[in-house]
């Protein structure tokens, strides 16, 4: 198993070391040809409206969008509202794989940054210190999309298919609860989903 992290923009290093503590294989993905050696791909945080511009002037922006049809994804923060279906700022291009509309910054700017706890038992994990910085809020626009936690009433790691969201950053944390969710209950998905086409196509 390899997945790539989006190595444009924002907090990459962290994912990519989560992900080498978890004993997986991980490279960072700047060139859209990087994809084809990819199982599933993490989206950072960072600031959607640049990594937009930088998805597109690097040529990537296509490629990712035809990776994530049928490929697991993992967005973190930014990399959540890139997986919406509405970022509600015509600045930010998403690839619009998820039924929710992303708030940008709705909890405020840096210096409002915060954690909170998080209850995990959803998949499996104790309880959980999430950090939230310039966090978006999501607000779900279809019962497809499950919700794994929630901070304060308001969903913050949700998941559709293969699509897996969170609004704060489980690569600052310690625990590595999350990732191994992505890695462990995410990605083999992606192998029942081309199993049922094979059989569909016969």
């Amino acid at each position: 198993m390899t997945i790539g992290v989006l190595a444009l923009q924002g907090g990459f290093q962290r994912h990519l070391a989560m992900l080498e503590q978890l004993g997986v294989e991980a490279i960072p993905v700047r060139y859209a040809q990087q994809l084809t050696n990819c199982n599933g791909l993490i989206l950072p945080g960072g600031e959607s409206t640049t990594m937009t511009r930088l998805l597109e002037s690097e040529g990537l922006w296509a490629a990712i969008a035809s990776f994530v049809q049928s490929h697991p994804v993992f967005g973190t923060c930014a990399g959540a509202i890139l997986l919406s279906k509405d970022a509600q700022d015509a600045r930010v291009k998403p690839f619009e794989i998820m039924d929710m509309v992303a708030e940008r910054n709705a909890y405020g700017r840096q210096v409002d940054s915060f954690s909170a706890p998080l209850d995990l038992s959803g998949i499996g994990a104790q309880q959980y210190n999430a950090v939230f910085i310039r966090a978006p809020q999501l607000k779900l626009t279809s019962e497809s999309v499950d919700i794994l936690a929630t901070e304060n009433g308001r969903p913050v790691l949700v998941r559709q298919g293969m699509a897996l969201a969170a609004t704060f950053h489980p690569e600052l944390t310690a625990d590595p609860a999350i990732h191994r969710y992505f890695i462990e209950s995410v990605v083999p998905n992606q192998k029942t989903v081309v199993a049922k086409k094979v059989v569909a196509h016969v």
